[in-house]
């Protein structure tokens, strides 16, 4: 027997060579300690041993053996250590599910550096390279590294920290609890059989060998009732059993014969004329949506190619006249080129994962979702049950941008078996099934054509983008360019193009990042041409008022007015300026509800809200302090339960829209309930009247419904309204099918890039990235910072590192371990400044809306515009890999 010590007590150790700690740590209930990638790449699992950091999902059990062993738990329990206590004061985590990793390994870094530096402050490039083994998908960076280094200066020794989110303690002692760490008695582990073929129609389908393995308690096919799969990865049929070894034994055991099918796989592929078809006719209603929104009007659909969907066109007529013209005439203004964006994975570093349990005809499941009342409507609806015997749970949600927004397999394949083994059953993705099956940003064509006037004006654009979207339809790429520098005539047009890959899904801002990438890079080589500063251009073409402010903003930046042209550099490295606009829609919930009450002298707000890392807790609590003069700690949110009252979906940046007016509403109603029935006023000049009667108060709860906007200003209408007729129904639809309202007025964003390219290696990196927003007023502000930071990192990573690649014969997802998918590092962090433009949506009840998705839309195009700026030559596909940039150089050079 051998045994190690956790966090000073002793653990006997399993016999199994084969066991890792990551599992005996998991196993014994301290839960901080996350998996993610398996592989030693993320830094989620890392924990000290005797001292050093170590990843625990590659480190066996038994190499611990006589050893003293640290996670998250044990450095926080006598007492904060100043690394958490800085990283709560700094909002250095989002979603925090990397953030006990993060601290593990920045506490042994602290405490390295005080021994030997003091209080010396460490550098960036130090930091960096400490950190340098560890991931956040939230892009949290920023505030990693102010939090580190004032955690090694000394600043946090003694301090409590007053922390601006709500649940940052619990992050940063690794005591929060999401779907992941739920363990129930008699839990079982369900595991699901995938297809390994693109493309068959599955026969003889036995689970009895399954069944009849040692510690198998459940077998359930998922196939759909046509017996088809459509591209590797389709489900087949789960296992639930004792442990996961079990199961996989189990899903080993299961026979079937696929009779394979012709497939395709891609997007030039499945365009051929001669391409195998993905769905026959009365099969297209099984294929997945990559929209956000209700799917849009019957289109076209030929082969595997869904359309022409041209709602949003205007004049589409005139703008291929003007543009055979121009072409015919050679106008030199004409700006035509083929652009083109890859698959960008969620990668989401909590996967998608349920536990479900029946007790009696009570159904609970903790799910990792970003719309937990929907869930629950769904839930029962599908299984013919009442909401009240439904309940879902998510306390914690570790990131979801798009692609946890709706009942995906992993819930119904744990139902399923729960109900089945009549046992808890969790599902939970592994990182392959995360990086293939579970969702990503389609890549996409973008053929666009722009044509300014001679008076310098916008005459006509043309945008056609085929999307790649597996098995999948519903993409808006070309139809968002309407809602954007209006011009005397328009032709936008979306495809989808259907192959047998796995189903693309909404990711932040869907349609917009890609739009932006085109119709950004042909504005700013209009402006080249024109001999017109870029953003004078923008400033001429885009009336929107909040853009406006915000050009001026861009325009008066240092960076900005001391750029140098492309001309006067030389040598191997060299520096460019880009800049980039984008918009998102100003959207709300209808429906969602708040309850405030009062119990036992404390103010409780409750909502069927989840918080996915954006701050949706700190939002409600800050919202309630400041109008009862309290600490935001002073309140107690309830949020991540179905049975509280409905709340919004964290989908197209509409929670804090959505919650905070109804929360306004309720404030409002609870004074005069406190007021009318208090049994005591406060003292005379009292410095804290509300909290004294809020103390003196018996209980009572009000609530209050989202109520409809005032009337905006001259001026200001929602962005669907400059789409026409087709736009208003798109709206109408939109609500009456989505329960979402596109509200008046549009949250912008403008930023400026500054890039160095190493002309001799092909890479880039971003310096200094400045990025204008105009959101309304911030509900939580040093939160809203931490999510424009993050949007622009995952923004980065769009643009130079992400890339999902695929086996074109075969359909198999090549990169689905994190080794081979590449996200952004800390390394990868510029130097960020933002710049909040708060005014603009006044007729908002609170004056905020939403800011996730229109923060990442311009980044990838203002870093194309940097690099153009750099080096002369503009890229058109991204990610910018050296090969690339490389290739662009020699063939300039060439020319």
């Amino acid at each position: 027997m051998t045994t190690t010590t956790i966090n000073g007590r002793p653990l006997v150790l399993p016999d199994d060579p084969d066991a890792l700690l990551i599992d005996v740590i998991r196993d014994g209930g301290l839960t901080g300690t996350k998996l993610v990638c398996g592989s030693g790449v993320c830094g989620a699992c890392t924990v000290l041993l005797d001292g050093t950091p170590v990843v625990s999902c590659l480190w066996p059990a038994q190499a611990a053996a006589g050893k003293s062993l640290t996670t998250i738990e044990g450095i926080g329990s006598t007492g904060l250590h100043p690394v958490q206590k800085a990283f709560m004061a700094h909002d250095a985590l989002q979603c925090g599910f990397c953030t006990p990793g993060f601290v593990v390994e920045a506490t042994a870094f602290h405490d390295g550096w005080r021994a030997t530096k003091g209080a010396a402050t460490p550098s960036r490039e130090e930091i960096a390279a400490a950190l340098s083994g560890h991931l956040c998908r939230c892009g949290a960076y920023e505030g990693i590294y102010r939090a580190v280094a004032e955690a090694c200066s000394g600043r946090f020794d003694g301090i409590e920290p007053i922390a601006p989110r709500l649940e940052a303690r619990d992050k940063v002692t690794g005591l929060a609890r999401y779907t992941v760490d739920i363990h129930h008695d008699g839990q079982l582990e369900g595991v699901i059989l995938r297809a390994h073929i693109a493309h068959a129609r599955i026969t003889g389908l036995d689970l009895a060998p399954a069944r009849a393995i040692a510690g198998v308690a459940a077998v359930v096919p998922l196939l759909d009732d046509d017996n088809m799969v459509r591209f590797v990865g389709a489900p087949i049929a789960a296992v639930a059993a004792r442990d996961r070894r079990t199961a996989l034994k189990a899903i080993a055991a299961i026979s079937f014969k696929p009779e394979p099918l012709p497939a395709v796989i891609g997007l030039d592929a499945a365009r051929r004329d001669d391409a195998p078809v993905v769905f026959e006719k009365k099969d297209r209603k099984r294929a997945g949506n990559v929209s956000e929104g209700a799917g849009g009007a019957p289109v076209s659909w030929k082969g595997n190619v869904r359309g022409p969907s041209a709602p949003f066109s205007q004049k589409a007529k005139q703008a291929k006249s003007w543009l055979d013209d121009a072409r015919q005439q050679r106008n030199p203004l004409l700006v035509e080129e083929t652009f083109r964006v890859s698959t960008q994975q969620h990668a989401s570093l909590e996967p998608h994962a349920a536990v479900a349990k029946f007790d009696g005809d009570q159904l609970t499941v903790h799910i990792s979702t970003q719309a937990i009342h929907e869930s629950m409507e769904k839930i029962a609806k599908r299984y013919g049950l009442p909401h009240d015997k439904v309940r879902v749970i998510a306390d914690h949600v570790g990131g979801g941008f798009g692609s946890k927004g709706s009942v995906g397999l992993e819930t119904i394949a744990a139902i399923e078996l729960a109900r089945a083994a009549k046992a808890p059953v969790r599902v939970a993705f592994d990182r392959e099934e995360e990086l293939s099956v579970a969702g990503y940003r389609p890549a996409a064509e973008l053929k666009l054509s722009l044509l300014p006037s001679a008076e310098g004006r916008l005459k006509a654009l043309s945008l056609t983008a085929h999307a790649d979207t597996g098995a999948a339809v519903n993409s808006l790429i070309a139809g968002l360019a309407r809602l954007i520098y209006p011009a005397e005539a328009k032709e936008l047009v979306d495809f989808d193009v259907l192959s047998n890959l796995p189903p693309g899904a909404p990711f932040r801002g869907p349609g917009g990042p890609p739009m932006s990438f085109a119709l950004e890079q042909a504005v700013d080589e209009a402006a080249l041409r024109m001999k017109i500063d870029p953003i004078h251009l923008r400033k001429l073409w885009d009336p929107d008022p909040n853009r406006q402010r915000l050009y001026d903003w861009a325009a008066g930046l240092d960076v900005w007015k001391r750029r140098k042209p492309a001309a006067s550099q030389t040598g191997r490295y060299r520096r460019g300026v880009g800049v980039a606009t984008g918009y998102w829609l100003y959207l709300w919930q209808t429906g969602s509800s708040v309850e405030l009450a009062i119990k036992g002298g404390r103010i409780v707000a409750s909502c069927a809200v989840q918080d996915i890392g954006m701050g949706t807790r700190s939002v409600i609590a800050n919202t309630v302090a400041k109008a009862f003069d309290l600490e935001p700690q002073d309140v107690e949110v309830r949020i991540g339960r179905s049975n509280l009252p409905p709340g919004p979906g964290s989908g197209g940046s509409r929670v804090t829209a959505s919650v905070v007016p109804p929360t306004l509403l309720a404030i409002d109603k609870l004074k005069a309930e406190i007021k009318r029935i208090g049994s005591r006023t406060p003292a005379p000049g009292s410095n804290a009247p509300w909290r004294e009667m809020i103390a003196a108060s018996p209980d009572i709860a009000v609530s209050a419904r989202r109520q409809e906007d005032g009337k905006p200003p001259r001026g200001v209408r929602p962005a669907l309204h400059e789409a026409g007729i087709m736009g208003r129904v798109f709206g109408w639809v939109l609500r009456l099918m989505n329960h979402m309202v596109v509200g008046a007025g549009v949250p912008s964003s403008v930023q400026v890039m500054e890039v160095e390219v190493d002309t001799w290696l092909g890479h880039v990196r971003v310096l200094n990235a400045y990025t204008g927003l105009a959101i309304g007023k911030l509900a939580a502000p040093t939160l809203a910072r931490s999510q424009a930071a993050g949007a622009v990192i995952q923004g980065i990573g769009y643009a130079l590192y992400e890339s999902r690649e695929t086996d074109p014969l075969s359909g198999h997802i090549l990169s689905g371990s994190m080794e081979d998918y590449r996200i952004p590092g800390i390394g990868d962090m510029p130097k960020l400044e933002v710049h909040f433009d708060e005014a603009g949506f006044e007729h908002v009840p609170g004056g905020s809306v939403g800011i996730g998705e229109v923060a990442t839309v311009p980044t990838s195009p203002a870093i194309a515009n940097a690099i153009r700026d750099a080096i002369g030559v503009r890229l058109t596909e991204i990610p910018f890999r050296p090969d690339r940039l490389v290739a662009a150089l020699k063939g300039r050079d060439a020319a």
